[in-house]
């Protein structure tokens, strides 16, 4: 199997998709801090806020209403692992709020995603709004576990062959995500305030601030 992996990973790299300090996984690993959350449907919310025309709570049955797409992604972790051709079920940011009808005003320059006990991360709007975001309900056809931020998490991957498209650490997308606040400053969120990269670019291998 180490044998498969290392040739795997060879694969990747002469194809241009290992970025530089980065190894091949064929696992999913699990890091997160704190406990996995209790998830109760008829309470959960996800509350979008902050710099828009109008705030908007969504029950569970609200969101899964939405339009979902499938998206294939390389996942590439800050703490040195990637993890090609993984796929995702989902919604995209800017589906969420055309179906909800929500402005999100000019002045909003950043999303912090929330998550239980007062969790965060930040992302400027452009790159929420692109096509390697996600806010994933599923992985590799089923529902996502608990471990892996069920019922919903935001997902940034690297698309193959999408140069134009930034490719930022996985930490970047938050698990267990009730909330998102679109805001007009930029502000750090848990990682980012323990000395983690603010914008976490992986080709750039920024890791740390």
């Amino acid at each position: 199997m180490n044998l498969d992996r290392r040739a795997m990973e060879k694969e990747m790299q002469q194809a241009g998709r290992l970025p530089p300090g980065q190894a091949l996984t064929v696992k999913f690993p699990v890091l997160h801090y704190g406990a996995v959350p209790a998830f109760d449907e008829s309470t959960w919310r996800l509350r979008i806020w902050g710099a828009v025309d109008h705030e908007v709570q969504l029950t569970w049955q609200a969101f899964n209403a939405l339009p979902k797409v499938r998206l294939t992604m390389d996942l590439h972790c800050v703490t040195k692992w990637s993890k090609f051709d993984t796929t995702w079920e989902g919604v995209y940011l800017a589906t969420l709020l055309q179906e909800i009808g929500m402005t999100v005003l000019p002045q909003a320059n950043y999303v912090i995603q929330h998550a239980p006990e007062g969790y965060t991360t930040n992302l400027p709007v452009r790159i929420a709004l692109a096509e390697n975001f996600l806010l994933a309900t599923g992985f590799e056809g089923q529902p996502l576990s608990p471990e892996h931020g069920y019922p919903l998490r935001g997902v940034l991957g690297a698309i193959p062959g999408r140069k134009d498209l930034k490719d930022i650490y996985l930490w970047k997308g938050a698990k267990w995500l009730n909330g998102l606040e679109f805001s007009t400053q930029d502000q750090p969120g848990f990682w980012e305030q323990a000395g983690y990269h603010n914008e976490g670019e992986v080709w750039l291998e920024q890791r740390a601030a």
